[in-house]
């Protein structure tokens, strides 16, 4: 079975479009029409789609715009812009917008019946992803625990193999939960210190007290209850990779050991006046915007130029969810190890609701919610009802997300809450947040910047 959407005023397209999708003998198609932009995008919130086909110029709206909503509700859904003008541009600029193909109207049968065929074929290549694979065989692309498809990640994995291969000191910046030490592990199991050791250290889970003693090590009698003299984490990584999480948390009296151990390769025990030379790179992550930091004093310039050489950005799960059914493969296999679970895959429904999901946890939110659903699942595959209510709030309560973050995340929770209770219409929105309709637009375009 294919649901198909069509959003078109013309009545009679629509009828045609009827006539020749039910002759179709393969695959059976279930056909949703609408007349309007905001009919077709409140039908497609409410029902699972497999293909949508609108006309480009629409009476509340153009095609472009039902192309964009529709992938900010799931990239995964095809669309298909339809014009009555075979102009070259315009066809390329449809395509550089990301619509999956397009027609000229009027349409012929055959070539909607090719186009319904690759489509469906295309979608049950795509589902079939959604099944853990075959023992021996790979289900995606997997580097040092990281699962990704789409080319954002790819990206991302692109320059950190560039950069594996010298010892620059990389800074590794995103929201919690989008697998930034993976990638320095990454990194680090790429170069030449392969062989070497990668030690691990999270600024924002160290009293300030002690960091100083848990980076450079301590001297017996350093301080109250230094009873044996001690190693720090650069010493425990010479030759090898430093992974220093939460960078932006460090100390601001620690700031300028670490700029010397950079410049110089040398540090101090606490307690001792002698210098030691280490052969340590460096690899830092911080979910914070340090140049901002450094602009509010509270992060040294000079460290953050030593430091900033290459820079690695991970978008958020919101952002590359055309990761998403390879990362519910990756986490189904895994959990059915560790729980003796034999669970085969995801239901069309609950995958629809989970690419539906904004994630503000991230990746580790998705592996919380695939680990429940897999130990309370009670078939072969993950059904709607054993995943956890998701309203773009967090199942997975990030207690190291700054305010700032916080707050948005609550705001973004707010007006999808108003908009889904309105039905989509801003102007009721609006009123039920108390605010004016233009305010609310404002606030849509800031927390979800389109491009």
């Amino acid at each position: 079975m294919m649901t198909i959407l069509a959003i078109d005023d013309d009545p009679a397209q629509l009828e045609r479009l009827s006539l020749i999708l039910k002759h179709l003998q393969y695959p059976i198609v279930e056909y949703l029409t609408a007349e309007t932009k905001q009919e077709g995008l409140q039908i497609a919130q409410e029902q699972i789609i497999d293909l949508v086909l609108t006309d480009l110029r629409l009476p509340d709206g153009n095609g472009i715009e039902v192309l964009q909503a529709i992938k900010e509700m799931n990239p995964m859904i095809p669309v298909v812009v339809m014009t009555a003008f075979s102009d070259a541009r315009e066809a390329v600029d449809i395509l550089k917008q990301g619509a999956d193909d397009y027609l000229v109207k009027p349409t012929h049968p055959e070539e909607i019946e090719k186009l319904v065929l690759r489509i469906y074929e295309k979608g049950v290549l795509i589902r079939e992803a959604f099944l853990p694979p075959a023992e021996g065989k790979e289900s995606s692309p997997a580097v040092a625990g990281i699962i990704y498809r789409g080319k954002q990640m790819a990206q991302v994995m692109q320059t950190a193999a560039r950069c594996a291969e010298s010892d620059a000191t990389v800074v590794v910046s995103g929201e919690s939960g989008t697998g930034k030490e993976l990638v320095a592990r990454f990194i680090h199991e790429r170069s030449l210190r392969r062989n070497k050791p990668f030690v691990a250290v999270n600024i924002s889970a160290l009293a300030e007290s002690l960091a100083e003693s848990e980076l450079f090590g301590h001297k017996k009698g350093a301080f109250t209850g230094a009873d044996t003299d001690r190693i720090g984490r650069f010493e425990m990584a010479n030759g090898g990779t430093l992974f220093i999480d939460e960078i932006g948390d460090i100390p601001p009296a620690i700031q300028v050991k670490l700029l010397r151990a950079l410049q110089f390769g040398t540090i101090e025990r606490l307690g001792e006046n002698t210098p030691r030379q280490l052969d340590v790179r460096i690899i830092a992550a911080t979910n914070q915007n340090l140049a901002a930091l450094v602009e509010q004093g509270q992060f040294r310039k000079d460290l953050y130029y030593r430091i900033n050489v290459i820079t690695l950005e991970l978008p958020p799960l919101r952002q590359r969810k055309e990761d998403i059914p390879a990362l519910v493969d990756h986490f189904i296999t895994y959990f059915n190890e560790r729980n003796h679970r034999s669970v085969q895959g995801v239901s069309r429904e609950a995958m629809n609701k989970l690419m539906r999901h904004d994630y503000p946890g991230n990746v580790r939110e998705l592996e919380n919610i695939i680990e429940r659903a897999v130990v309370l699942c009670r078939g072969e595959l993950i059904l709607e009802r054993d995943l956890p209510p998701l309203n773009n709030t967090s199942i997975w309560e990030d207690t190291k997300q700054n305010y700032e973050q916080q707050m948005v995340n609550f705001e973004r929770s707010l007006l999808e809450k108003a908009l889904a209770e309105a039905k989509g219409n801003k102007s009721a929105a609006a009123r039920a947040l108390g605010i004016t309709e233009r305010h609310l637009r404002s606030r849509l375009e800031r927390l979800y910047p389109k491009g």
